[in-house]
């Protein structure tokens, strides 16, 4: 099969890229069902695909990237599962803090940190540590996360700063969530087939563009990236704008 990376890149526009790109990483259980493997293969192989993603995304210069790794809903999947993603979670980190300093990535999370069992938060604040001084991408990992959760959070947050509430701004609030200091998602994508947003940014998506895929996280490849992006790319942006407005801009 023809090679189509180097086509494809060489449609891709350097100066018009999504400054932030957002991923629902779905198919992990599907791909390793369709294998007669068990789900924690898919895991293990979907880990593999954040590492390529991760790495693609900076070299081609996206300023963030964040990946849906572990939503609020996810706990109430079994329990060895779970424990297996935490594990996974800290071994990644402390196999990638060098490939993230080499790389001028710099990490941090969103979402519910606290609820993370101690080895893992432990690799999430050496990881952030490590990495503050980076000036490069920001690769953002949600984990424990929810949208609904974190705008009730944003809420009780800007109450404690602003009694009074008399300054209550779109930009105010933004900076009580847990992306403050982020750009919203100009992009996101959700792989695996499904047409939803899963309780993912929900304050920060409100005029992001959509992809949505058929292929399984662990199967998604430079080529996927590279087509959702071109996709992107060919898209016109209106934010509500009506065709005359944008024209006369």
């Amino acid at each position: 099969m023809k090679n189509k990376m180097p086509e494809l890149l060489a449609g891709v526009d350097s100066a018009s890229l999504p400054k932030h790109i957002a991923i629902i990483m779905d198919g992990n259980g599907r791909w390793a069902r369709q294998r007669g493997l068990p789900r924690v293969a898919g895991h293990k192989k979907g880990v593999d695909t954040v590492r390529r993603v991760t790495e693609q995304c900076s070299s081609l210069g996206i300023q963030v990237l964040t990946l849906y790794a572990f939503s609020e809903e996810n706990w109430g999947r079994p329990a060895d599962e779970v424990n297996f993603l935490m594990d996974i979670l800290g071994t990644f980190l402390r196999s990638e803090i060098a490939t993230m300093k080499k790389n001028n990535i710099r990490f941090r999370t969103i979402g519910r940190i606290d609820r993370l069992p101690e080895s893992a938060r432990t690799w999430i604040d050496r990881a952030m540590a490590e990495t503050s001084g980076n000036t490069g991408m920001v690769l953002n990992l949600a984990l424990s996360y929810g949208g609904r959760s974190e705008i009730l959070e944003a809420i009780k947050r800007m109450s404690l700063a602003n009694p009074a509430a008399d300054d209550i701004t779109e930009a105010a609030f933004s900076s009580h969530l847990d992306t403050a200091g982020l750009p919203d998602p100009d992009l996101i994508i959700r792989t695996s087939g499904e047409k939803r947003i899963s309780n993912f940014l929900l304050w920060q998506a409100a005029y992001a563009e959509f992809y949505f895929v058929d292929t399984l996280w662990p199967a998604f490849g430079d080529d996927d990236l590279l087509r959702a992006i071109l996709d992107y790319q060919g898209r016109q942006r209106r934010f509500g704008l009506t065709q005359d407005q944008l024209v006369s801009k």
